[in-house]
């Protein structure tokens, strides 16, 4: 089998925005990804924009995605008291209409 590699971090946070029309996309982008690297317990993230792949089961209605992940579930939990994240959703609750968040855990599997 190929190189495949695994996602770092075993705790997987999801979020999924729906901007305002008065957000600029790319300015979301780097408030994000600013906000995130301030922060020790995450050990990856992606933040990036629907792939536009047009199939009945992909919803693309989204205009940013935030994938953050994790070692354990300890490090999300200070993650989301972190005073750097209560500050940014404070910041910037104004400039989403919706978020949807998943969360996911994954045992190591040989």
């Amino acid at each position: 089998m190929g190189k495949v590699k695994k996602i770092n971090g075993r705790f997987m946070h999801m979020v999924f925005f729906w901007l305002k029309d008065t957000t600029n996309p790319d300015e979301f982008i780097k408030i994000t990804q600013t906000f995130v690297e301030q922060i020790d317990e995450v050990n990856s993230f992606h933040i990036g924009k629907p792939a536009g792949t047009p199939r009945e089961v992909v919803d693309n209605s989204y205009q940013i995605s935030l994938v953050v992940t994790f070692d354990s579930k300890e490090e999300q939990d200070v993650y989301q008291d972190h005073p750097v994240h209560v500050q940014y959703v404070v910041d910037n609750k104004d400039k989403w209409e919706k978020v949807q968040i998943y969360d996911s855990w994954g045992e190591i599997y040989a």
